[in-house]
């Protein structure tokens, strides 16, 4: 089983998180803020991640620390789960629809951090949650996975819907990507040797 646990405590949050890569898409998330509760339960659900996370976060201020500690947690976790990464299909995209919406997410488990954003969020906040962090998110997950990791809006007018569209699309090419290839299950998907 790829399994991690990772927690992380600072001036500004407290996290515990426990991730099972093979799992069946269970989940129970607390970080305070129920919009971003609402993304990882369907980032969880859609790669069929088993996550677990609970954070106690400075939300008095806004969601920032929040929403940028939880992305470093997750990539930490990713990261220690997939550990030499033997076997594992590396890349990953999807297409993901949802009503007015179409996001492209396409990625590689490279050990190279890289983002490309390439979304416009029309609002600045949706509910009580800053439109702005969703980024913020993927910039931690980025650089603690070494994930290089693109995001194309190709329609869009509802920001409860491009930001959801984001996490789904990201939850299915993570999990495509993560993926056991049978045929390379002893190797080590680059020539260098490492990833």
């Amino acid at each position: 089983m790829r399994t991690s646990q990772i927690h992380r405590k600072t001036g500004e949050t407290d996290i515990q998180l426990s991730l099972n890569i093979d799992g069946r898409g269970t989940y129970d998330i607390d970080t305070g803020c129920g919009f971003l509760n609402h993304m990882l339960e369907l980032f969880a659900r859609h790669g069929r991640f088993d996550l677990s996370l609970k954070c106690s976060g400075d939300s008095h201020v806004d969601d920032h620390h929040t929403t940028e500690d939880i992305g470093i947690s997750l990539g930490q976790a990713f990261r220690e789960a997939l550990g030499n990464k033997r076997g594992i299909l590396r890349y990953g995209s999807m297409m993901l629809p949802m009503d007015e919406t179409l996001i492209l997410c396409a990625l590689d488990i490279s050990g190279r951090a890289y983002l490309n954003f390439d979304v416009q969020i029309p609002t600045e906040k949706v509910g009580s949650f800053d439109t702005e962090l969703t980024k913020e998110f993927m910039t931690a997950l980025t650089r603690e996975m070494g994930l290089t990791l693109h995001f194309k809006m190709l329609a869009g007018e509802n920001s409860h819907h491009i930001i959801e569209a984001v996490f789904k699309a990201l939850a299915r090419a993570l999990a495509q990507a993560a993926a056991i290839s049978e045929e390379y299950a002893d190797e080590i998907p680059s020539t260098k040797g490492v990833l």
